[in-house]
């Protein structure tokens, strides 16, 4: 079964890549015309983002890279 979930529910999610690496945390949403765009994702200590990118505070995840939101959001790897 299908099981909704709020934007609301999202915030300060953790984000792994498909692969298993720890992305970062969901920090806010970009939604136009009442669809979801795509993830502002925060880079934090311990982070794939945070040795790739260094000193920036995080990327915005287009939402078409996104594979799977439960208790975690799964993204691509090639995001």
């Amino acid at each position: 079964m299908l099981k909704m979930k709020k934007i609301s529910e999202t915030y300060d999610m953790k984000v792994f890549t498909d692969s298993g690496d720890y992305f970062g945390d969901v920090e806010e949403s970009i939604i136009t015309t009442n669809k979801v765009f795509g993830w502002r994702v925060r880079a934090t200590k311990n982070s794939f983002l945070n040795k790739i990118l260094g000193s920036a505070k995080g990327v915005i995840v287009p939402h078409q890279l996104v594979k799977s939101i439960g208790d975690v959001m799964i993204i691509s790897k090639a995001a």
